[in-house]
């Protein structure tokens, strides 16, 4: 059993967790993890081409959005230079912003999630984080966030959409609960408490990992 992690940080835009992801990157280093951060969409081809999509730059259906995350996670993964698994082989804690569930929720609103779950099946063949970290805000307040941090508000970026979307992940949850380790994040408090509970579950699963 490899004793790095894979841990992918999930939530609604507007959650905090692209911040939380770096005080958890920094807290590991500070213990000697050897970490490395990433996020979806990816900074490759074609998550340049999601986030083009993301934020109007072009159009593209619901199901062609849905086949390029597939795509794009597919090559986060298995990418030979800089993919997850390579990260992993090489020792490092990986950290990843996004990784399939928020699929599932963003996608499964626009679409039968069964769908999205199917055609993300091979990533979760290859790789399933052992923990997936829920960062739980109410939709108005992500909205508020959203809208104070943003010059442009992307595709997705709306309180009826983003009230859809955690009703969805809640269901993707429910789902594959039997199947994945998911811990739930109360994200409307301070940016300190948040990432202490955060370490608290990282920390449990360093001693099981022992």
């Amino acid at each position: 059993m490899r004793k790095n992690l894979f841990i992918a940080l999930e939530g609604i835009d507007g959650s905090g967790k692209s911040t939380q992801t770096k005080l958890l990157a920094e807290r590991m280093t500070q213990q000697g993890h050897k970490v490395y951060t990433t996020c979806e969409p990816t900074a490759r081809p074609i998550g340049a081409m999601i986030r083009s999509i993301l934020k109007g730059e072009m159009k593209a259906d619901d199901r062609t959005i849905a086949g390029l995350f597939v795509a794009d996670r597919l090559d986060h993964l298995l990418n030979e230079e800089d993919g997850i698994v390579k990260k992993l082989e090489d020792g490092f804690t990986v950290i990843t912003d996004r990784y399939y569930f928020s699929s599932y929720a963003y996608h499964g609103t626009h679409m039968d999630m069964d769908w999205v779950i199917a055609a993300n099946a091979m990533s979760a063949d290859i790789l399933r984080p052992d923990i997936n970290i829920f960062i739980d805000v109410p939709p108005e307040i992500s909205m508020q966030r959203v809208s104070r941090n943003r010059q442009n508000v992307e595709l997705y970026e709306t309180l009826e959409n983003l009230v859809q979307v955690r009703a969805k992940f809640m269901e993707a949850f429910e789902k594959l609960k039997d199947v994945e380790n998911i811990v739930s994040i109360n994200g409307d408090q301070e940016m300190d408490a948040i990432a202490n509970a955060i370490w608290q579950q990282v920390e449990q699963l360093q001693e099981k990992k022992v």
